[in-house]
């Protein structure tokens, strides 16, 4: 375990020092978001319908920029060589990667939303409820990613394939995000939704660590 958590702290002290990935991730968050309203107008009605779907889709884009970067930087310098031989199980390794990657991105891409939404008439009530289903989201975002981040791991133009791969896996926390947004705003108030939003970031965190690191040992023999 400390293993485990040494590597987490690794990882989220190079993201704090580097952190190009989380500015660009946050600046592509805005400027989608900010672009969004010239383009449809002023209808305050319309933005206020949309918004959390735009918030939703928005925060999905951003956070594919730094995706390439889970296990890249380590390959190149022969971390990851390292760790593969390490007492740390690979799952483990690409545990704590994915871990700090919603850490680093996840959570910040979550707090901005709300932020995001005074820009798109969100109602009031719905700010909690969107970064709550946002937060309970993220995790299956960074650990799915994961998996596309270990398959193209020696790909030309990585960046390219993982959205490719990885967009259609987010579809289901696309809609269980929305749709548990509309079902605790609307009148039938049901957390269903929800419930199957947070299983599905749980399911991801078992699975796809078993997955991605099956691809990183393809990738590197």
């Amino acid at each position: 375990m400390s293993a485990f958590l040494a590597l987490l702290s690794r990882d989220l002290r190079l993201a704090v020092r580097q952190g190009g990935a989380l500015g660009t991730a946050l600046g592509f968050y805005m400027l989608v978001v900010t672009l969004l309203p010239l383009g449809l107008g002023a209808d305050l009605n319309l933005l206020s319908r949309i918004a959390p779907g735009v918030l939703w889709i928005a925060l999905l884009l951003a956070a594919l920029l730094s995706l390439g970067r889970v296990f890249s930087s380590d390959y190149e310098d022969g971390t990851l060589d390292v760790l593969a031989t390490g007492r740390l199980p690979m799952e483990l390794v690409v545990g704590a990667k994915a871990l700090a990657h919603w850490i680093s991105t996840g959570i910040p891409l979550a707090l901005m939303a709300p932020v995001l939404g005074l820009l798109l008439n969100l109602e009031l009530s719905a700010y909690p409820l969107l970064f709550g289903t946002m937060l309970a989201g993220t995790p299956a975002i960074s650990f799915i990613g994961a998996v596309g981040a270990a398959l193209t791991l020696r790909a030309y133009r990585g960046g390219l394939l993982i959205a490719l791969l990885v967009l259609p896996l987010y579809v289901p926390t696309l809609i269980f995000g929305m749709a548990a947004i509309n079902g605790l705003l609307g009148a039938s108030g049901t957390m269903s939704a929800f419930l199957i939003l947070i299983a599905l970031s749980l399911a991801s965190v078992v699975l796809c660590p078993l997955a991605a690191a099956a691809a990183l040992r393809l990738q590197m023999q």
